[in-house]
């Protein structure tokens, strides 16, 4: 998935559907280098103010990024000011709602798939070991955040778990990133996305056995799970 938070996807996403800002976008996204306002203005017979406006709101939207330049090769004092280039912000960007990662199943499976190849070892074995691994790297990824109970829970919030206070000093996760392909694949997936979460509780410092991963159909029978809901519960975090 995009590195871009699901709530800026979203608003990224929307940016797209007006026609002058998605033809900006293309225009930028295939120039091969940065561009000028006056590059885009002219290759879309755009005013150079409509152009910069919409240009501007790409990059707030996080879909384009801006740099600074001269330009002609020209340094120095008397070379006149930087100009305001821009380029693309991101690589592609996805979004779903409810949210999903998909993307990061696709990446766990593949791996394990190629050390199952290599290593001669179960491809479940190493669909977990990856799963564990990836999940203590996205806790490191956010270790400035601190540590404990609240930074577990706001790493759960975005990777879009949607984490909510079970009342039993725990948490339930009202959201699966997994859905589509747990319907169909619940054992294999379900076990990818326990030890996501068991590596991310260790890498915030919390007690991996506090991630119980139960059936859905037991947590639906409990009445703590509904339809797309995650099938795992954090006990005690």
């Amino acid at each position: 998935m995009s590195g871009l938070p699901w709530a800026r996807r979203i608003a990224a996403v929307a940016s797209l559907g007006d026609e002058t800002r998605r033809q900006l976008f293309a225009y930028v996204a295939s120039a091969g280098a940065p561009v000028s306002r006056n590059d885009a203005a002219e290759a879309l017979r755009l005013p150079r103010s409509t152009a910069s406006f919409h240009l501007d709101r790409l990059v707030h939207d996080g879909l384009l990024a801006v740099e600074f330049r001269k330009l002609g090769g020209r340094e120095g004092p008397g070379s006149g000011r930087p100009a305001k280039l821009y380029k693309p912000g991101v690589q592609e960007v996805a979004a779903s709602v409810p949210e999903r990662n998909y993307d990061l199943a696709a990446e766990l499976l593949v791996s394990a798939i190629e050390e199952s190849t290599t290593a001669g070892v179960p491809a479940r074995d190493a669909l977990v070991r990856a799963a564990y691994a990836r999940g203590q790297a996205a806790a490191g990824g956010q270790a400035a955040r601190g540590q404990g109970p609240a930074a577990f829970a706001e790493l759960l919030a975005g990777e879009g778990y949607r984490p909510q206070e079970d009342g039993e000093g725990g948490l339930v996760l009202l959201n699966c990133p997994f859905h589509r392909i747990a319907e169909g694949h619940a054992d294999v997936v379900c076990a990818m996305n326990g030890a996501f979460l068991a590596g991310a509780a260790v890498g915030c410092g919390l007690d991996p056995q506090g991630v119980e991963a139960l059936a859905v159909e037991e947590l639906r029978k409990a009445g703590a799970a509904g339809p797309g809901q995650c099938c795992a519960r954090i006990r005690q975090v």
